[in-house]
């Protein structure tokens, strides 16, 4: 897929719009959400970067069974997996590093000190997920340490009313997963309760897993200062077979667990808004190099986070000012990385003008850090936006973000691996301009950005005879590209359809910087392409098909094509969902193929 061919689908999609009242699509108007990820809470078609929102419809639509499936369906998001289920993923955004996205539940930062291998293992179940807000580009000023290239917030449902429901899904490789989700309203107070359990036998040798997912959200005190309760717990037990080395005698292991409680309040007035949060976060990992043999070679690594922050926002004649303050502990107890602790505190400031009658804004902002080990950093920032429509808007940002080293970049150590005590922190000047079309039958943006990085850190061989990659800083590097999004709403037989595709193209020079001898910089996405179609053939039954076609800057190119049939009768949906109905043989990252074709038959019944 080249860009030419990208533009030409967007101009197409463009050319089939027309007059049509809102009422004529009931879905979810991406109009009438309001960003809830920035201090400054804005309408989407008012915000000037590049924000991707996927709804709770279009995860319905999504033919996906885990998060990292939902995300993989967005241009510009590369999610790479080794496992199945959910078990292990890798965030990246714009062809950045694992350690380099962000990702937040509720705008709660999700980072693991330890390394971003981790990130995904906070991934929640579908079923209690609102939305999801992809913010791409420079997000450092206004999310902090690990907006490298963007932030992913996930927004989870207010309330369910009085609700049961159960799931229950078998298929290929001994798939076999079942869930229960309650919602319930009383006097003063709401509850949302997920729990599921996700299995496999595995789809090769060593690949089986076995999750389990926990989720609890409370509202109590409605009536007058209400106090929200997050709690989740996420386990995650699975075969790596190949995940980081080779050898087919290891049969590799791991078991990860990750838990996060929070306590939210907002205090609201018709100019102020004040938010304070407290928070803790725990993940435990447990890797066995032999999986029989646990005193072979064994890492067990526990991080925790302990964090409260204060977000405002202020109204007054002269705009909007943002303004927070996060502070948090880490520490880190590891048989390899040794104990380790550190203080973390983050201070936030924009300010929103608007001007021309309220057609252009501009926002500036920074964020200024402060870290035990790290120091101080200042990063500012700027977004500029003007509204050449009711539906159009012309946008572009700048800003400066980071990184700093994991514990893993700064002291892991085995047979093949060094880390670096004497690592700086990443560093990068990003710049973007966009354009964006919001109506309901029709949204469509293109977004062109660049980032000249700093000090990236890479895992390097001295020379090829080496078999030990130390972890380096490596010289500056380029990334620049394009990125297309647009959807159509369209209706046969008074059914309403959508089709929708998304492009991104990225090019950087990483193959410049000692091909052979790094171990992660060289699997860019540098063309993608994602197609979906969402069909309503009666008032009970629809489809869904989703293309997606990958190639990497080593040569490589995937296409995968997943489809789902959703049969809904009263209170009882029955789905079968299909995934890489052609068999296409790939591989995402390292040495692990990903699975065959295969199938799965599912059931959920309502309880109203």
């Amino acid at each position: 897929m080249s860009l030419k061919k990208g533009l030409l689908i967007a101009s197409t999609l463009f050319l089939f719009n027309s007059e049509i009242n809102a009422q004529d699509f009931p879905a979810q108007r991406l109009d009438s959400i309001t960003l809830t990820s920035t201090r400054i809470d804005l309408p989407f078609k008012e915000n000037s970067r590049t924000v991707n929102i996927i709804t709770s419809e279009d995860i319905k639509n999504s033919a996906a069974i885990t998060l990292s499936e939902v995300l993989q369906q967005v241009a510009g998001v590369d999610i790479r997996r080794r496992g199945t289920g959910g078990s292990q993923a890798d965030l990246y955004i714009r062809g950045g590093g694992f350690d380099q996205t962000l990702l937040l539940i509720d705008g709660i930062k999700m980072d693991d000190s330890q390394t971003g291998h981790h990130t995904m293992n906070a991934a929640l179940p579908l079923e209690v997920i609102e939305r999801i807000e992809i913010v791409k580009g420079p997000a450092a000023r206004v999310f902090g340490q690990n907006a490298f290239t963007g932030a992913i917030n996930i927004v989870t449902k207010k309330n369910l009313q009085n609700t049961v429901s159960t799931n229950i899904e078998a298929g290929s490789f001994g798939q076999l997963n079942g869930s229960v989700t309650l919602g319930g309203e009383l006097d003063n107070s709401s509850h949302i309760v997920h729990v599921g359990k996700l299995s496999s036998a595995g789809y090769r040798n060593n690949s089986d897993y076995d999750n389990t997912n926990v989720f609890l959200k409370s509202t109590f005190n409605k009536s007058s200062l209400p106090i929200e309760m997050i709690a989740t717990f996420f386990e995650r037990r699975f075969g790596a077979e190949n995940f980081y080395t080779t050898n087919p005698t290891f049969n590799e292991y791991e078991e990860t667990q990750n838990s996060l409680v929070a306590f939210t309040t907002t205090i609201k007035t018709d100019k102020l808004k004040i938010q304070p949060r407290v928070y803790w976060r725990r993940n435990q990992d447990i890797f066995l190099l032999r999986r029989f043999e646990p005193n072979f070679y064994r890492n067990f690594h526990i991080s925790n986070k302990v964090g409260a922050e204060v977000n405002t926002s202020f109204t007054h004649k002269l705009g909007v000012t943002g303004f927070g303050i996060d502070l948090s502990k880490i520490n880190l107890s590891s048989n390899n990385l040794g104990d380790r602790n550190r203080f973390m505190g983050n201070m936030f400031l924009e300010h929103r003008f608007n001007l021309l009658n309220g057609k252009l804004d501009i926002t500036p902002g920074a964020a200024f850090t402060y870290f035990s080990d790290f120091k101080f950093h200042a990063f500012p920032g700027l977004d500029i936006g003007y509204e050449l429509s009711n539906d159009l808007r012309l946008y572009g940002n700048l800003g400066y973000t980071y990184r700093i080293p994991t514990y893993t970049d700064l002291f892991y150590n085995d047979p093949v691996t060094s880390g670096n005590a004497d690592l700086e922190p990443e560093e990068a000047f990003s710049q973007e301009i966009g354009i964006k079309y919001i109506t309901p039958r029709l949204s469509a943006s293109v977004a062109f950005f660049n980032r000249d990085s700093d000090n990236l850190i890479d895992y390097i061989r001295p020379n090829a005879t080496d078999d030990v990659f130390t972890a380096t800083n490596i010289r500056e590097v380029n990334t620049k590209g394009v990125e297309i999004d647009a959807s159509y709403n369209f209706k046969i037989n008074n059914y309403l359809q959508s089709v929708s595709i998304g492009y991104s193209h990225l090019d950087d020079n990483i193959l410049e910087q000692n091909e052979d001898l790094s171990r992660y910089s060289l699997n860019t996405l540098k063309n993608q392409f994602i197609g979906r179609l969402n069909t309503k053939f009666t008032k009970n039954l629809s489809q869904n098909i989703v293309y997606k076609h990958g190639e990497r800057t080593t040569g490589s190119i995937f296409n995968v094509l997943d489809a789902s049939i959703i049969y809904n009768l009263q209170q009882t949906q029955f789905t079968i969902t299909a995934s890489n109905i052609f068999d296409a043989d790939y591989i995402e990252t390292g040495f692990v193929p990903m699975p065959p074709s295969n199938i799965l038959f599912g059931f959920r019944y309502n309880f109203k």
